[in-house]
């Protein structure tokens, strides 16, 4: 019997593991192979200033969460090629050992070149679609959840530039400020066939449309919209009201929020000594109006003030700070009564050479968002701009980091991981809280 078991059993089956496995190492840069399992998540919504959880599998129980995430806007672009994946799986894992739970990075690509996922309007280039699609189901593989943004408002990755660009090329009369993005009509039309691309695409490895993936977070309308005069600022509400509720005709199970700054504008006065210089008003954006939108769900904020106050020293840099987190969470809770996330927030490692002035801006976030929490407040949480894998160089800025190279950053960085778990545990009871390893 055993010889005939090796004969009809065995060594086919080597056969076979021997073919697959010499399939991969050949073709493994163009090989994806479907998920036949991913765990379950439920989507993320709002009550009132809270982030919550629906439709999570318990019963159909709703539970707050408050976020501590981070950005890695490189995560498409390095999962195009077979042999850089693993960076990005590997960020992802690492986030996760973190405590993290939200990833913010890019959806977008405008442009020529092998890494452009939109060639030209309409037009898409399936392998870098497929590389999003690897983020996202490897995102849920760790159990993160990831804010896509849709476009960007600066030259990097094509921008809004880009499309009025495309709209030129087709003979449309554009103006030749980048500001006809927001308000000609070929190319609001360009934007939202993007969108409606994006939305309506069906992941190749899960086969779950991104309309219906839990691991989404959120969609953001574009990162850091700003105008090239004041006059622009009511083009620029009109477009954001325009493409949330266009968003909101396709999606109806995902949270939608613009990608502001949080600057306050000419209109809010009252707030200008908040801003970090006369400057900031004058960029066409405004905190409150542009957030106050009904179908942006929460408002977004960033917060940069080695860059902003660059004349400062590092007191008062850290007041700054202080009171323009504190501000926008205020703001978030009586007058928008939305939650507010800073998504984006970071201190140079090139001005602050110092590990202590690093962590003390660092800090001052993550401590403003602890105590709104603790008081159940607007402040639903910050991701830190902006975390490296060793051999990603190319993504670097004077705010990136590979955080397990900096242990105090690092310890900063789990410590609000924790801290906003206890929050969270301690008012519910029957939950257990699994964080032996990391707390």
């Amino acid at each position: 019997m055993e010889p005939e078991w090796r004969d009809r059993i065995l060594y086919p089956l080597l056969g076979i593991i021997s073919f697959f496995t010499l399939l991969y190492l050949n073709f493994n840069d163009q090989l994806t192979f479907p998920v036949l399992w991913q765990p379950s998540m439920g989507f993320i919504g709002t009550n009132a200033t809270h982030f919550i959880v629906v439709d999570g599998g318990h019963g159909g129980n709703q539970s707050e969460i408050y976020v501590n995430g981070w950005n890695s806007y490189w995560l498409m672009e390095k999962s195009i090629w077979g042999s850089s994946r693993s960076k990005v799986s590997k960020m992802l894992k690492m986030g996760a050992q973190m405590g993290l739970t939200v990833c913010r990075t890019w959806a977008f690509s405008d442009g020529d070149g092998p890494s452009a996922l939109q060639t030209s309007p309409g037009v898409f280039n399936e392998i870098v679609f497929r590389a999003l699609d690897y983020v996202i189901v490897e995102a849920r593989k760790n159990r993160i959840r990831l804010i896509l943004s849709l476009v960007n408002n600066l030259n990097a990755f094509g921008g809004k530039a880009q499309y009025v660009r495309w709209a030129e090329e087709a003979g449309v009369n554009v103006s030749s400020s980048d500001d006809s993005f927001f308000s000609n009509p070929a190319v609001k039309d360009y934007y939202k066939a993007y969108i409606k691309a994006i939305l309506t695409r069906k992941n190749s490895i899960s086969g779950v449309k991104y309309s219906e993936e839990p691991a989404i977070f959120a969609w953001e309308l574009i990162n850091e919209p700003r105008c090239s005069s004041n006059a622009s600022a009511p083009v620029l509400q009109a477009w954001i009201a325009e493409m949330a509720a266009y968003v909101k005709s396709l999606d109806k199970k995902h949270l939608v929020t613009v990608g502001i700054e949080g600057f306050y504008g000419l209109r809010t006065t009252e707030k200008s000594e908040v801003n970090p210089g006369e400057w900031a008003a004058s960029l066409g954006s405004d905190f409150i109006q542009n957030s106050a939108i009904d179908n942006i769900d929460f408002a977004s904020v960033h917060a940069y003030p080695d860059s902003w106050i660059q004349h400062g020293d590092l007191e008062a840099k850290a007041n700054f700070l202080s009171h323009w987190v504190d501000s926008h969470i205020r703001d978030a809770e009586y007058v928008l009564k939305k939650p507010v996330l800073f998504t984006e927030f970071g201190s140079s490692l090139r001005l602050n050479k110092k590990a202590e002035d690093i962590n003390l801006l660092l800090k001052t976030v993550y401590d403003r968002i602890y105590e709104s929490a603790k008081k159940r407040q607007a402040g639903a949480g910050a991701l830190i701009w902006q975390l490296l894998v060793e051999g990603v160089d190319e993504y670097a800025d004077q705010f990136s980091l590979v955080a397990w190279d900096h242990p105090s950053i690092y310890k900063l960085i789990t410590r609000q991981s924790c801290r906003l778990r206890r929050i969270l545990f301690s008012a519910n009871t029957n939950q257990e809280l699994h964080t032996e390893d990391l707390c």
